[in-house]
């Protein structure tokens, strides 16, 4: 159930989770056991390399899923508190603004010099937030279909659009989207994200967004559990069955068709039961050790992905030379530094 500070536990508790699994990747805990013991299970905290589906590939649906339900639920919040849809859209342009710019200034961080650069999630939340706030005075059917639309259309600029040397809809750095950043950047991503993204990726936000709205109504809590989970049983058979008759492969990379609504049927199924287990029947005794991650999202993303990647982890690392031990201390630290901040109601927002 929604509080009446306008929070959900179990939403709080999966953004934690989401940000204590990339803090774990900025800290190198999944290379270093990968190093030590490379596994099936481990290369599930790796993205696939183009054609499939991995858990790793689950994270940033997740994060762009759950910025479109916190959305909803602080959107209906400040309807109540007489805050209108047009004062609420000048935040919401000014906050999209805040990340794009903290998006492109991560790729200058990552380069160690100046560059022009559109890949980072935040830069991608940036587009899909002010997309999903178009439609949120829709209905569940609009949202619905609006984020299907983005989805179709998507793929079909990448089957229709061939330009030379780029004529190639599915396969890495001759697609559409690769095209669109030689337009836009003057460049190609070595590992094969492209920006146009945000039109596909649109869909989760939009979904998520979807998703607080129910939340937020007068149904029974086991009724939005069960809605849960029947439209993220829908998205699942949707997206595996269009990449099992070739209508749109699941490429993470590109944010295909196939992938958006298998990834998005994934992330509602894990909202479903946290909502069920912690919201439902109140099962919150360690939910804590996630909210205090969860609670300074965007902050505690920016710091490990600079101080924390630049001087947190080489400094660790030489006090604890053995890797993979180094990987979980500097882990440790970086939720400390979460804790404390939570302890003294210290909360970052952009």
């Amino acid at each position: 159930m929604i509080k009446s500070s306008g929070r959900l536990l179990s939403l709080d508790v999966m953004r934690g989770i989401i940000m204590i699994l990339l803090a774990g990747e900025s800290c190198r805990v999944y290379d270093s056991l990968h190093e030590v013991s490379p596994n099936a299970f481990i290369e599930q905290f790796f993205h696939h390399p183009w054609h499939g589906l991995h858990f790793w590939d689950l994270v940033q649906p997740a994060f762009m899923f759950m910025a479109g339900t916190a959305m909803y639920i602080s959107y209906e919040s400040k309807l109540r508190k007489g805050v209108s849809w047009a004062q609420n859209f000048k935040h919401i342009l000014i906050r999209s603004l805040k990340l794009f710019i903290c998006g492109v200034g991560l790729h200058c961080i990552y380069a160690g010099k100046p560059v022009w650069e559109l890949w980072n999630v935040l830069t991608q939340l940036a587009f899909t937030s002010i997309i999903a706030y178009l439609f949120i005075r829709n209905s569940f059917t609009v949202q619905i279909i609006v984020g299907f639309l983005l989805i179709i259309l998507n793929d079909v600029l990448y089957r229709t659009i061939l330009v030379p040397g780029f004529e190639q809809p599915f396969v890495a750095y001759h697609n559409f989207g690769a095209y669109m950043d030689t337009v836009l950047m003057g460049k190609i991503n070595t590992d094969g994200w492209v920006a146009i993204n945000i039109i596909p990726t649109a869909a989760h936000t939009l979904w998520g967004m979807a998703a607080g709205k129910l939340l937020t109504t007068s149904r029974t809590g086991g009724q939005k559990t069960m809605i849960l989970i029947i439209a993220g049983l829908i998205g699942l058979i949707l997206g595996f069955a269009a990449d099992w008759f070739e209508l749109s492969p699941i490429i993470k990379r590109i944010a295909t068709a196939g992938f958006v609504l298998a990834s998005v049927g994934w992330v509602l199924l894990i909202l479903a039961f946290l909502y069920w287990w912690i919201d439902i029947k109140e099962h919150s005794k360690y939910t804590w050790v996630a909210v205090v991650v969860g609670m300074n999202a965007i902050f505690i993303y920016l710091f490990f992905e600079t101080v924390g990647a630049q001087w947190v982890n080489g400094v660790v690392a030489i006090f604890v030379p053995i890797k993979v031990l180094s990987a979980f201390v500097t882990l440790g630290l970086e939720w400390g530094l979460c804790y404390w901040l939570y302890k003294r109601s210290i909360f970052f927002k952009l």
